[in-house]
């Protein structure tokens, strides 16, 4: 038994007789090697520790967490917890905490990964430096380890290891930017030369932008726009709380969506990021939610499932409590369609790199507004012609890919990075019959 899990048998030790408890510790240790103007200029690294302490009794709950785990401050944590515990109202939506059960590994991790040094990670910045010869680089390579422990009352006990890497980084030209993103498991699976390579073709290619008229355009997205487009989907309208609230048009059966769109969350995929388990000891199990275009389920937490008679699908996250359950392992299926020949088929339309900043404006319609950057292109006639200034869109992304909307899916799909985090789901390119543009990056 590791130190992690025997902390968090102590911990809920420390409760008294009639009180459950359940503790969670999650150890975070990142390592960052960041670069600007074609150099390294920073080697970071954190290695955190969060235990998170979970009490109930008489249908009232509390939480209290720290990074202090010296036995003077646990004896605090556990009186502060109580202490809340007292104050706190009945909590009608409880459930009890999560149930003894095998959770099976799922593989996810890299020990080379987790011991990677700034060498290491600085090999994979010059393979990207050294793909853009005069032009400008900057960017990041990390690498991350995560730990999860957690033991409770009814018996949970679990201790679970996930590695990550991540490679981000753009190349400029004095007027222009090309991007490049790439994640795994391991450090070893970032190709840094065929990143760079990609980056500053699209940096080269943006030179010398011209404007367009705003409107609705037929577009190609690369698969940055559609991790953006699926993780926004995946969190508003396939959560459980928005659900449970009425506040998605999501009809499981119903065919809503065009049947070349097929949408799962599934930690067990041997891509997927991440450690098996929520942050309620769940086992995260796989879901599919959109299937040839038909809605199929939502992605559940303890309490969402309570609510809709249903059972948790493991998918509590640091923020449940103001965004409800999220899925954080989305894969879209590919098809077999490339960019070439989605470009081919254009008359006029815009191929678009990347989405940025983008802001929900309705989360029910899922109406979005967003800019464009990093490679924005006219095509005309089946060939790219131009490369354009950013511009703004406002879109549903629900919509967006609605039946006869979707014109091609790429076979190209890969970890994207996306407006919420990297390494959260898997996207190809796709071509879209149509997407309002309102106007440029500056209104």
């Amino acid at each position: 038994m590791s130190r992690f899990l025997e902390l968090c048998e102590e911990v809920v030790g420390k409760a008294p007789v009639g009180v459950e408890a359940q503790a969670l510790v999650r150890v975070t240790r990142k390592s960052l090697t960041r670069f600007a103007n074609s150099f390294i200029h920073q080697n970071v690294a954190e290695d955190s520790s969060v235990l998170t302490l979970d009490l109930a009794s008489e249908g009232r709950t509390a939480r209290i967490a720290t990074t202090l785990t010296d036995p003077a401050s646990l004896d605090r944590l556990i009186g502060s917890a109580l202490s809340a515990l007292e104050l706190s109202p009945v909590d009608h939506d409880w459930t009890g905490f999560a149930p003894a059960r095998e959770i099976p590994d799922v593989g996810h991790y890299d020990p080379a990964t987790a011991s990677a040094d700034p060498e290491e990670r600085a090999e994979v910045v010059a393979e990207f430096i050294g793909a853009g010869p005069g032009l400008s680089a900057a960017g990041y390579c990390e690498t991350e380890e995560e730990i999860v422990a957690v033991a409770n009352h009814r018996g949970l006990r679990y201790e679970g290891r996930a590695t990550a890497a991540v490679l981000d980084g753009i190349h400029q030209t004095a007027t222009s930017a090309g991007k490049a993103h790439r994640a795994g498991q391991s450090l070893a699976s970032l190709d840094g030369h065929l990143a760079g390579e990609e980056a500053a073709r699209i940096a080269r290619d943006s030179v010398d932008t011209v404007d367009i008229e705003p409107g609705r355009y037929e577009v190609v997205l690369r698969p940055n726009c559609l991790g953006t487009i699926g993780t926004f989907v995946g969190l508003y309208a396939f959560g459980g709380k928005a659900a449970s609230e009425g506040r998605t048009r999501v009809v499981p059966g119903a065919p809503q969506f065009d049947p070349k769109v097929t949408l799962r969350d599934d930690i067990t995929d041997p891509a997927a990021l991440g450690v098996p388990v929520d942050w309620e000891g769940n086992p995260k199990v796989p879901v599919e939610l959109i299937v040839e275009g038909v809605s199929r389920g939502f992605v559940h937490d303890r309490r969402t499932a309570a609510r809709m008679g249903v059972t948790s699908t493991g998918h509590d996250w640091e923020y449940s409590s103001w965004f409800g359950p999220a899925p954080t392992n989305l894969f879209f299926e590919g098809g077999d369609s490339s960019e070439e020949e989605m470009i081919a088929s254009v008359e006029r339309g815009l191929l678009v790199t990347e989405f940025n900043y983008c802001r929900i404006l309705d989360p029910t319609t899922l109406f979005v507004t967003g800019l464009t950057r990093n490679g924005t292109f006219l095509i005309e006639n089946g060939q790219v012609t131009a490369p354009v200034s950013n511009l703004r869109f406002t879109e549903s992304f629900s919509d967006a890919l609605r039946d006869g909307n979707v014109v091609a899916v790429g076979g190209d799909a890969r970890l994207a990075d996306s407006e919420n985090a990297p390494g959260i789901i898997h996207a190809p390119t796709v071509q879209l019959a149509a997407w309002n543009f309102t106007g440029g990056a500056k209104g």
